[in-house]
């Protein structure tokens, strides 16, 4: 996708081309494949390393374009989004001490990214997904101006015919949103490897690296939440398939695969397998204007670029992917890792990159025939279980035997990478260096991921707001990534209350809203919201319809109002059950989540209100109440005062996975407010 003249085509006769074209390059590549055209001599290593940008208060900074206009480096390239960045780095010959220079490399582009980044005020996290990102970070108004993106957002929102995309991601929480682009795709970074194979020795190696998905993704894991829910261990791998999945909802018993998939087979013969399944299965999504013949271009004597192939194959998201390329004039082909999230450490990156090659050169040294000895399904599942359980998944391995993942690392895996290691001859020390990391993480069962949620489980204790959990985390990763330590030997991040209200000024709603909400049907009983008031400790109940839509409110205050008056009538009339409308505040004011919390307080103040319902696209999502902010103003004035932070007092030690939602719907907000409402 690196090319920038593409378009969607609708012309059918343009797209018929360009489907020749496609498959005059497969001809050529197979023609390449048996005259022994490709480079066999020599095996390199490559990586790439994707990025976020965040601003002072840790969210998302779209700065891309201004990074790269300081830039004089051409590593350093557009992603989807202008808060994301990737740079690619040199390709090394994999003997000797590559891991050291390409752990060299990437420190050395990152503190030039970085250098660039504090120009424009911003800095470089490495994450699998930003821990503060939100859905209003997603408009089409932060995607990177260039014409590629744009024209794969139209075609994947035409390929849906309009439909926006629907998201379900279900781990200790749930997460159900729909969006209508592909800009989701941005809350992901990863750090991609590529392993260069022989043309002969491709289908065992892409074998080998598809059986060791799984594993390795368990060791690697550091992408748990999003939008502050704790979902997968790598939610990385749900959210990208949904991301530009284009099929549709009612296929009943029909197989189809999503554009992000794992493969449905072992690679049987080539790596013209892999081509041709994905040619059979996706449609193609763009055309480009194409020039090359690639038959005439090797008749003189030159390799082919096979564009056309090559863009089709950009538009296809297999974890493991094969790649064509030319290096020097010679052709060769690759297989590309997209496994691997980004961070949380440089040398957890370079650690996994390590596992990885090692492992894949270990096992395919070791065993000749993967598909005799299992079958591929069990893969397949061994990597959706590390997705979702990382280090606490059990693997079906070889043979067909059932082991946890942590033992199958420490007992086969790690002990096999080294070996694959030292028959590829890398340095010794090299080899402890990376593999011990690797080691020490699973031993201690401290990924990136569990860093993460046993982090905000210690500041939920803290009795702190998701926005500021999810701040403090960001912020202790940068820290941490400075340092340059991995990242099972971090301390847990912990809230600083100075950050509470230099955050607000700069943050939406949906950043300090309660989303775990206690709601009432108009038709119900109003005594029931006396006791849901009293049972919750709340003091704001909000009326939704069955769609979810905002019909009314309820306050402490008006309640009071209410069971006054029917003390004092007769107790005939007293008796009467009362529903919620007769008492609720009709059409209340609400606010959007994307709205800023200064416009929040503002609107509070004006119309003398204490909560604001929060709604999106007509849906009642949230909640924001003058107890919201009540406490920020009270970590200020503690901190003013010089008094200590009682919050501070928990068993900072204690590692459970407790929630990182917020509890902010069950806060009491003791503020006094008219019953103001959207005619107000």
């Amino acid at each position: 996708m690196g090319t920038q003249d593409i378009r969607q085509q609708k012309d059918a006769a343009a797209m018929r081309r360009f489907t020749r074209q496609v498959m005059q390059d497969v001809q050529a590549l197979e023609y390449m494949l048996r005259e022994g055209m490709f480079e066999t001599d020599v095996r390199r290593i490559g990586a790439e390393q994707e990025l976020f940008l965040v601003d002072d208060r840790w969210q998302p900074a779209p700065v891309s374009m201004d990074v790269l206009e300081r830039s004089d480096d051409d590593r350093l390239v557009t992603e989807l989004t202008r808060f994301n960045l990737e740079f690619n780095l040199d390709p090394y010959v994999f003997a000797g001490d590559c891991f050291r220079q390409m752990e060299r490399q990437i420190n050395e582009m990152l503190g030039y990214v970085r250098g660039l980044a504090h120009q424009v005020g911003a800095e470089v996290v490495m994450v699998g997904i930003l821990p503060t990102i939100h859905l209003s970070d997603l408009g089409l108004d932060n995607m990177a101006p260039m014409p590629r993106y744009f024209a794969l957002n139209d075609a994947i929102m035409g390929q849906r015919e309009g439909r926006p995309a629907q998201y379900q991601i279900r781990g200790v929480d749930e997460l159900f949103f729909q969006h209508d682009n592909i800009l989701v795709e941005g809350c992901n970074t990863s750090f991609q490897t590529h392993f260069q194979v022989t043309p002969d020795e491709f289908p065992h190696y892409y074998n080998i690296a598809q059986l060791i998905a799984g594993p390795c993704l368990a060791a690697a894991t550091n992408s748990p939440v999003l939008f502050g829910k704790r979902l997968w261990r790598e939610t990385r791998i749900a959210l990208f398939q949904q991301a530009v999945d284009t099929r549709s909802s009612n296929l009943y018993l029909r197989e189809m695969s999503p554009r992000v998939n794992f493969g449905t087979d072992w690679c049987r013969n080539s790596v013209t397998d892999i081509y041709k399944e994905d040619i059979a299965r996706f449609r193609m999504l763009f055309t480009t204007e194409l020039d090359e013949d690639p038959f005439a271009t090797l008749e003189a004597g030159g390799a082919p670029s096979l564009r056309a192939l090559q863009l089709h194959n950009g538009t296809v998201y297999r974890w493991n992917r094969a790649c064509y390329g030319i290096t020097d004039g010679k052709p060769h082909l690759r297989i590309e890792n997209r496994i691997l999230p980004a961070g949380p450490s440089v040398i957890d990156e370079v650690a996994n990159a390590a596992f990885w090659f090692g492992a894949v050169h270990g096992l395919a040294r070791k065993y000749h025939d993967i598909p005799s000895i299992m079958d591929f399904d069990l893969a397949k599942s061994n990597f959706v279980a590390a997705a979702r359980l990382g280090l606490s998944s059990q693997m079906a391995w070889l043979h067909g035997e059932s082991v946890p993942v942590d033992e199958l690392i420490c007992d086969e895996l790690l002990p096999v990478a080294r070996e694959g290691l030292a028959a590829a001859g890398i340095d010794p020390e090299d080899v402890s260096r990376y593999l011990d990391v690797v080691e020490e993480r699973v031993e201690r069962n401290r990924t990136g991921a569990q860093w993460q949620i046993h982090s905000l489980a210690r500041m939920k204790r803290q009795q702190t707001t998701r926005s500021e959990r999810l701040s403090a985390l960001v912020e202790k990763m940068i820290e941490a990534q400075t340092e340059g330590k991995p990242g099972h030997t971090w301390e847990l991040a912990a809230f600083d209350k100075k950050m509470g209200v230099r955050g607000i000024m700069g943050t939406r709603v949906e950043h300090y809203m309660s989303t775990d909400l206690f709601t009432v049907h108009e038709e119900e009983l109003v005594e029931f919201v006396a006791v849901l008031m009293d049972w919750q400790r709340i003091r704001h109940v909000v009326v939704e319809d069955n769609r979810h839509r905002l019909v009314g409110l309820v306050t402490h205050r008006r309640l009071l109002r209410y069971l006054a008056e029917r003390s004092a009538v007769s107790p005939e009339h007293a008796a009467t059950d009362v529903p919620v409308k007769d008492i609720m505040i009709p059409n209340p004011i609400s606010v959007s989540p994307e709205a800023s919390n200064v416009e929040a307080i503002q609107l509070m103040r004006k119309h003398g209100v204490g909560a604001l319902p929060v709604v999106r696209e007509g849906q009642l999502v949230g909640i924001i109440t003058e107890g919201d902010f009540i406490r920020i103003a009270g970590h200020l004035l503690d901190d003013t005062l010089g008094m200590p932070d009682a919050s501070s007092e928990s068993d900072a030690s204690s590692e459970s996975d407790a929630s990182a939602e917020s509890d902010a719907s069950s806060e009491s907000d003791a503020s006094s407010e008219s019953d103001a409402s959207a005619e107000a």
